[in-house]
Formats: C-alpha cells, sequence, structure tokens
C-alpha cells in the first residue's frame, strides 16, 4: 500500500480510502491511485485486515456432499449476493453424518469466518451443529419450516397444499404421493401435510410410494402406481419426470390418464413432454435472504421472527379433470 500511495503521490491512508470505496476522494486523486494499483499489481492482503479488524468478511458456506439443484442453486446465489455487500464465501461439504457435519464446521471456524450458511435438511446435520458453541451467527437452509434457530426457507407444507388443492379443485379424490427420503426434513414435510390433507378433505387412503428423489425411482414408483388413482403428487420434479416415463411406457397418457404433479420447478419441468406442473421454490430468494439475515446480524438486528418464503404453483400440461 506504501508502494501505491508513492507512485501516486498521496498517503497511505488515501490508498486505503481509496480501495475501501469512501466517498469525498477527488476524481483525479482517485484515478491516480487506481493507475498506480493496476501498474503495480496490488492485491490487498486479507488476512493481514483481518488481523487489524478482527473481521475476515466472509460467509462460510457448507453443503451437500452430493451435488442437488437446490442446494446449489441457494449457495451460488449467497456467493453472488455476498460479493454484492463486499463479503466473500469459502465453501465446504458434509454428509449427513454428525461427524462430518462436526468437521465441516471446525475447517470453517479454523478460517475465522464471520458466518456460517448450512444446507440443513437433513435432522444428524443440524443436531451435530446446534451442539456446538459458536460466536458467529449461523443460517439454516432449506429446513422447509422446521424451528432451527436462524432459517432461510421456503414453506414446504404451504406448498404440498398449493398442489394438492389443483388436483383437488379439477375433480380428483384419488391422489397417490411419491415422496422423497425420510431422513429429509423437507421431504418429511411434504409427506405429513400430504397425509393431513388427505383427512382433511377426506379422499381415499392410497399407499406412499418411497422414493430417493431420483428419476430412476419416479420410474420405478410407476410400477406399483394404485390401478385406481388418478392423480400423483411426486416430492420432486425428477421422480415426477420418471413416473410420467413409467405411464407412458405402461401406455397411460398424461394427463387424460392420470395427473402428475412435481415440486421445485426445475429448468427441465418446462421441456418435459408434456410440460410439468410443479411447486416452485425459488432457491435463489433464500440465497439472498440467507446473506440478508446474516448482514442484519452483523448490525445486531433481531432476526427471529424471519418469514420463510411462499412457493407458487406453476400450472403447465400434466394436470387436467379426471377420468370418467
Amino acid at each position: 500500500m506504501h508502494d501505491v500511495a508513492a507512485r501516486a503521490g498521496v498517503s497511505h491512508q488515501t490508498v486505503s480510502r481509496v480501495i475501501n470505496e469512501f466517498e469525498g476522494i477527488r476524481p483525479a486523486t482517485r484515478e491516480r491511485v487506481l493507475a498506480a494499483i493496476e501498474e503495480l499489481g496490488y492485491h490487498r492482503n486479507l488476512s493481514a485486515r483481518a488481523l487489524v479488524t478482527g473481521r475476515t468478511h466472509t460467509i462460510g458456506m457448507i453443503g451437500p456432499l452430493i451435488p442437488d439443484i437446490g442446494p446449489l442453486s441457494t449457495l451460488h446465489a449467497i456467493e453472488r449476493s455476498a460479493r454484492g455487500v463486499g463479503l466473500h464465501t469459502l465453501m465446504t461439504s458434509a454428509d449427513a453424518t454428525s461427524e462430518s457435519a462436526t468437521e465441516a464446521v471446525g475447517f470453517l471456524l479454523g478460517r475465522g469466518v464471520d458466518a456460517i450458511a448450512l444446507v440443513a435438511q437433513q435432522q444428524a446435520i443440524a443436531d451435530a451443529v446446534a451442539a456446538m458453541r459458536m460466536d458467529v451467527p449461523v443460517i439454516h437452509l432449506l429446513t422447509g419450516g422446521e424451528p432451527r434457530g436462524e432459517a432461510a426457507s421456503i414453506d414446504q407444507r404451504a406448498g404440498v397444499r398449493l398442489a394438492l388443492d389443483h388436483l383437488i379443485d379439477l375433480g380428483h379424490t384419488r391422489i397417490q404421493h411419491v415422496s422423497g427420503p425420510p431422513t429429509y426434513t423437507e421431504s418429511q414435510l411434504r409427506r405429513d401435510e400430504y397425509l393431513k390433507v388427505v383427512a382433511e378433505r377426506q379422499l381415499a387412503s392410497l399407499d406412499i410410494l418411497d422414493g430417493n428423489w431420483t428419476a430412476d425411482a419416479g420410474y420405478a414408483a410407476g410400477g406399483r402406481l394404485d390401478p385406481t388413482a388418478t392423480a400423483v403428487f411426486c416430492a420432486n420434479d425428477q421422480m415426477a419426470f420418471g413416473l410420467i416415463h413409467a405411464l407412458a411406457d405402461a401406455g397411460k397418457a398424461v394427463p387424460h390418464d392420470v395427473s402428475v404433479v412435481g415440486f421445485d420447478d426445475t429448468s427441465e419441468a418446462r421441456h418435459s413432454l408434456p410440460p410439468l406442473t410443479t411447486v416452485r421454490q425459488d432457491f435463489v430468494a433464500v440465497g439472498h435472504l440467507a446473506v440478508d439475515l446474516i448482514v442484519r446480524a452483523f448490525d445486531g438486528a433481531d432476526t427471529s421472527e424471519t418469514k420463510q418464503l411462499l412457493p407458487e404453483l406453476v400450472v403447465r400440461q400434466t394436470t387436467g379433470t379426471p377420468r370418467i
């Protein structure tokens, strides 16, 4: 920084003010400093800065060990949103064990992160993090609305009701469910809410078909579908795609014979045949909300009453009135 100051003919305090985008610097002075930075190839030493300020301005992120489009979209949104407010990100991953989650948190804390955002879709990860003593804000991502401290999440129960109300309004009373893995909080919430709506609306009680989020699981569920079911609510889009494939192989048309609703609104949902009716989750908005919560926590604000984001029903061509 002193070299830059000497080249630009200013004090090192002025260089610092230019780098940190303080107002009140004359345009000509700012241009000289920036030109000197370019000529000398100067880069700030963030480690040295952290020693002075006590802050690294870094958000630690913990993602799933196996890539999944929703969480990865949220983590990418956090990275972009963080840069917009002058923060950096550092990412690691963890599987669904307390040991892995503890190791991931320790890795991030050992590098001095100022906050942690973690994908907390499984109880083992949430429990492991809750058992650790930390002096930094921790934001749980995609919890589905379960109370786990500070969270940026989408209301899963509301999403299930959007899907089922749509099918019921079309006249369906025999709606089967293809669920996600029971270890995932969001999967369990969707299953529980499905059963609650079935009881409330006095719909036919059909067996729940267990899946694992994959299109292969949806295809396999198609072979076990109740022959009297006129509609299927799938816990994610990928399983819905597999189910539609299985129905086509069985000579059944969607939605003429069976209506299908997915969950997530992945980019492929617009291009399946037919295009998929689904519940849209705004994973990018979750990332932006997480950064907003972290910045507010830095400022000492109370974020405990943060509302869940609401999903949206996207009606396309896989749903219609039940066959006679």
